[in-house]
């Protein structure tokens, strides 16, 4: 269909006004941050940061959020002090990283307050002071800062900072979890998966929280949904959603994953058995020092399933996974030993 001549003129003229108020909007700002005003010079750095409306350019960026900062507007402290502590158009400082969160955090600025308190708990740029860290979850927690709930529940879970406390650790994590943090989504699933630390056990939540933490790409709560799938807990038991909730938090890297993806391989669970894909997963785990993974390959080694049989390979595999601790390994390494020995003898 032909569109008439004056209605195509009308859609550029509506087309050119819209690209010359943008422009307009743009200059607008600018003129007001030349003006000294503290907010648009914030606006105009992160414009010059994006892309948005003018061309990259990251001095300019670091010239305007100084400025914008300089003038004590804490969402540009906030801004440089996170440039200072991951490198962002700046070498990395943490002191300098401190100093800007310390101002934004002071004046209420709750990212600050939770990123002044992570320098706090790992003593970056300050002495580290986990009672400090605690302060400062406290206050980017309580104007409800989702990550920080969330820390604040790693806090009561493992004790760091204040008195351990399990009911704590999970009021915190639920705040976090009902605002969509995943990580606490997951921790929260993990409570209600093994029950008796502050709630009861109830798998079907368990599964719930898991989800929406697996869906947001958790590669932890991945891992887990795949095994509540594979023994069917909350869950009705299904093979080949276990594999591929174990695939895709192998993916992602996570050691545990690839080794529950290599056990599925050798023994054919919810996937057709291939001992060579099994020794592939859990060389993968292995090599990010994963006991489990390392007694799991040794064993390949020594039976020569999907590999070739070296006794050698599998003692170091074993050697390995029995300095962590694992009861098993040290059990095969002992039975290794032996074997090898009558063998040579």
């Amino acid at each position: 269909m032909k569109i008439p001549k004056f209605i195509s003129i009308v859609i550029c003229i509506v087309i050119i006004n819209i690209i010359s108020c943008k422009n307009n909007s743009f200059e607008s700002l600018l003129k007001s941050a030349e003006n000294g005003d503290a907010e648009a010079q914030y606006r105009v750095a992160l414009h010059y940061y994006n892309g948005n409306k003018v061309k990259k350019d990251y001095n300019k960026y670091l010239e305007w959020i100084q400025k914008s900062a300089n003038q004590g507007y804490s969402k540009a402290q906030g801004c440089l002090g996170y440039d200072y502590s991951h490198g962002i158009c700046v070498p990395i400082n943490y002191s300098k990283a401190v100093e800007w969160y310390q101002k934004a955090a002071n004046q209420g600025e709750a990212g600050a307050q939770y990123n002044l308190a992570n320098c706090y708990r790992k003593g970056r740029g300050v002495e580290q002071d986990y009672i400090k860290a605690v302060e400062w979850l406290y206050k980017a927690a309580n104007q409800g800062f989702a990550p920080a709930q969330a820390n604040l529940g790693d806090f009561y879970k493992d004790g760091i900072g204040v008195e351990q406390d399990d009911y704590k650790a999970v009021s915190w994590y639920q705040k976090a979890a009902d605002q969509g943090e995943a990580s606490a989504q997951r921790l929260l699933g993990l409570y209600y998966c093994s029950g008796g630390k502050g709630v009861e056990q109830d798998y079907n939540k368990a599964v719930e929280w898991l989800q929406k933490a697996a869906n947001q790409g958790d590669a932890k709560a991945q891992n887990s949904l795949g095994y509540s799938y594979e023994f069917g807990r909350g869950v009705e038991r299904d093979y080949n959603k276990a594999v591929e909730w174990y695939q895709k938090a192998a993916n992602q890297d996570d050691e545990i994953a690839q080794c529950n993806l290599g056990w599925c391989y050798e023994n054919g669970i919810g996937v057709q058995q291939d001992y060579r894909k099994a020794v592939e997963w859990y060389q993968k785990a292995a090599d990010q020092n994963y006991a489990r993974a390392q007694y799991s390959l040794g064993f390949c080694y020594e039976r020569g399933n999907g590999v070739e049989k070296d006794y050698n390979k599998a003692i170091e595999l074993y050697q390995k996974s029995a300095n962590q601790g694992h009861e098993a390994a040290k059990l095969a390494l002992e039975f290794v030993l032996k074997l090898k020995n009558v063998t040579t003898y």
